[in-house]
């Protein structure tokens, strides 16, 4: 019997290419044994409210086909409900973190054929206050960056928008009072950003959090305190080759929960979305989705399984 995906796009993601390659992407998953029907996002909250109804009408399986921000509502739309489907990812968006740091092909025929393979693993899940996150979140005067690149920019340019973006802000990032608890370590001092990550791929830095893992139930906690210009480029470069954690002015752990409280009004990112304003709670949610991935790291996670089986 054929199994019902249920496929939730952004029509206007990455250069509109969900789109353009609809009716070869449900030939090959019909070819692959899977009867899909689709929904286009029409705004935000869109693939959210239509990721909560899939789950609730008993699909199969979720596809979420656009960036970074389809699967962050995709995500949240499951949240904690029963009987949560396994996701598999078409990463046509512009930014396509979470994908690069599971391997899933670019190529959309790759990425559909390894969605019908359907080889699984179990996901860690971030949970802040009643928000999800599945890559990673982050506050301070650096990551609101996020929000301020238009649309119609980073469709056209892509990545490169956001370090254009970047550098425009240098010279206004302030530090900011905060307080941050775990069961690890206690600091309330001024930073420049905090961020919490479940990958080590983040805004195209490959090295990130070099101990991230995905299903270790920890977050990777990169919290960079009140530093100037010249030390936070230095920092940034450092942060390419994974050498910033050796850097004084950084503070690298891991821990499963995390409060952090502010006297300042700070917005909270979550995959790139605005999700929120401290103070937050953030709760690891240990391999809480399976998401569908390459095959080829089967000896690599022993939690990875064949979709069905």
């Amino acid at each position: 019997m054929a199994k019902r995906a249920r496929l939730i796009y952004n029509p206007t993601s990455g250069r509109e290419e969900m789109r353009k390659r609809l009716p070869e992407v449900l030939q090959r998953l019909e070819r692959g044994g899977y009867e899909t029907s689709t929904h286009a996002t029409i705004g935000e909250g869109d693939a959210m409210l239509a990721a909560s109804q899939a789950v609730d009408r008993g699909f199969d399986l979720i596809i979420a086909a656009g960036g970074d921000g389809t699967l962050y509502e995709v995500v949240n739309g499951m949240g904690e409900k029963p009987n949560r489907p396994p996701v598999g990812i078409l990463p046509l968006g512009t930014t396509n973190d979470f994908a690069r740091a599971l391997n899933i092909p670019r190529d959309w025929e790759d990425a559909v054929d390894l969605i019908v393979r359907g080889y699984t693993r179990p996901i860690d899940v971030g949970k802040v206050n009643q928000k999800y996150f599945i890559n990673i979140a982050g506050g301070g005067s650096m990551t609101e960056l996020t929000y301020e690149v238009p649309s119609k920019l980073k469709t056209m340019i892509g990545q490169l928008a956001y370090y254009v973006k970047g550098l425009e802000m240098l010279p206004r990032l302030r530090p900011i009072h905060m307080h941050l608890k775990s069961d690890e370590m206690e600091m309330n001092e001024e930073v420049m950003l905090f961020l919490i990550t479940n990958s080590n791929s983040v805004g195209g830095f490959e090295k990130l959090a070099v101990d991230a893992s995905l299903n270790d139930g920890l977050f990777d906690v990169i919290v960079l305190k009140k530093c100037n210009l010249p030390e936070f480029i230095k920092i940034a470069t450092m942060a390419l080759k994974g050498e910033h954690t050796n850097d004084p002015n950084v503070v690298y752990f891991q821990t499963r929960k995390l409060e952090i409280s502010s006297p300042d009004y700070v917005q909270i990112n979550l995959d790139g979305e605005l999700g929120g304003t401290l103070p937050a709670v953030f709760t690891n949610l240990q391999s809480h989705i399976e998401i569908i991935v390459d095959e080829s790291g089967l000896s690599t996670y022993k939690h990875q399984r064949r979709l069905g089986s």
